[in-house]
């Protein structure tokens, strides 16, 4: 994609301070991502972020309440732009059938490269998106943060899809399950061929999950 200026909107329920908002918030955001991919967000803490960004750890506390408000915010992030993929992909394609396979395509396929954000590297977000977004949601407090519209932006991405299954196939009584199932399985997919290849059948490079998939779905749909 090339740099189009847009603008990923975030609701401020997943922030105290809008990063988005000055300099420091924004390399705030940017310095985790590449943090959290190199260590992982279990290992991840706002003193090392501050030591690798030379801010006080404070300063950090002022954008986000704690490292799970921040990993929730990058996931809310994350499914805003993938949202935004799928209009810029689909706009103007009348057939439902050709919307669905673009759309498997993007919630499926493994970002190689987008400049439409700066200070934001996709690849890496990404990649912590398969492999640690899980952890924003499997949390004893999920329900409370749902109810604050914490993970509207997924759930936003799941229903644009489901809608389209729905054009395809009005009688089909499970659109949200199927395309939850598609991209949770595709995270761990993508997972499994970088970290535990022997739980899967294609390599990191592969489009085989993709395939896979949407031969899945319109298998469903028959």
């Amino acid at each position: 994609m090339q740099n189009l200026h847009i603008q990923i909107e975030i609701d401020s329920e997943l922030y105290s301070k809008n990063p988005d908002s000055s300099e420091l918030g924004r390399k705030i955001i940017s310095k985790s991502i590449v943090l959290i991919h190199e260590i992982g967000f279990e290992n991840f803490t706002f003193r090392k972020l501050g030591k690798l960004i030379n801010s006080n750890e404070s300063s950090i506390y002022r954008y986000f309440e704690n490292k799970h408000t921040l990993l929730v915010y990058l996931t809310s992030w994350y499914w805003s732009w993938i949202a935004y993929r799928l209009v810029f992909a689909t706009t103007n394609i009348e057939s439902p059938e050709e919307r669905l396979k673009k759309s498997i395509l993007i919630l499926t396929q493994q970002i190689k490269e987008d400049n439409s954000f700066g200070y934001i590297n996709e690849v890496l977000l990404s990649e912590i998106i398969f492999s640690e977004s899980i952890k924003a949601y499997h949390t004893k407090n999920v329900d409370e943060e749902n109810k604050r519209g914490c993970f509207k932006a997924y759930i936003a991405v799941v229903q644009r899809v489901s809608n389209i299954v729905l054009e395809m196939k009005p009688s089909y009584k499970y659109p949200h399950m199927l395309i939850s199932t598609v991209i949770e399985g595709a995270h761990q997919q993508n997972y499994f061929a970088e970290h535990l290849p022997k739980l899967t059948d294609t390599s990191k490079d592969s489009e085989a999950i993709t395939d896979f998939y949407t031969e899945m779905v319109f298998n469903f749909l028959k």
